[in-house]
């Protein structure tokens, strides 16, 4: 009788904690450093979108979008609502760099290339300008 009352109250406390344990959200902080400079579309991000996202065969044109070869790149991120403007850090592109939406990208690189996250994030911050 004893065992009994012991495993009954054995159960009824994992039933009262269990519900306490589970997971809401992932937070990832970005250790990235803040990028002070402008940043340029054409000299910092494209040579960097052509070695991990374009080489790949994954982001051309006809590929999955945004279209990421330097001459669609610009019409492809900004008509495609892959960036945000009054909120940086919820752009798709930003998301999906920083591995918050999705797979994170590029697949199967070192995650952050050539630091890019912070030089996409500091991009659209600046406006997002076809520079």
């Amino acid at each position: 009788m004893k065992k009994i009352a012991v495993i009954f109250l054995t159960c009824i406390m994992v039933l009262f904690i269990t519900p306490g344990c589970y997971k809401v959200a992932t937070v990832t902080v970005d250790n990235s450093p803040a990028i002070t400079k402008t940043v340029s579309l054409k000299s910092d991000l494209v040579p960097v979108f052509s070695k991990s996202c374009v080489l790949s065969g994954c982001h051309t044109t006809g590929g999955q979008a945004p279209d990421l070869s330097s001459d669609n790149v610009f019409n492809s991120l900004t008509s495609g609502n892959f960036i945000n403007k009054t909120t940086p850090p919820g752009s798709r592109l930003y998301l999906w760099l920083t591995g918050k939406e999705a797979i994170a990208m590029p697949i199967g690189a070192p995650n952050n290339p050539s630091n890019i996250n912070a030089l996409v994030l500091a991009w659209i911050s600046q406006g997002a300008k076809n520079n």
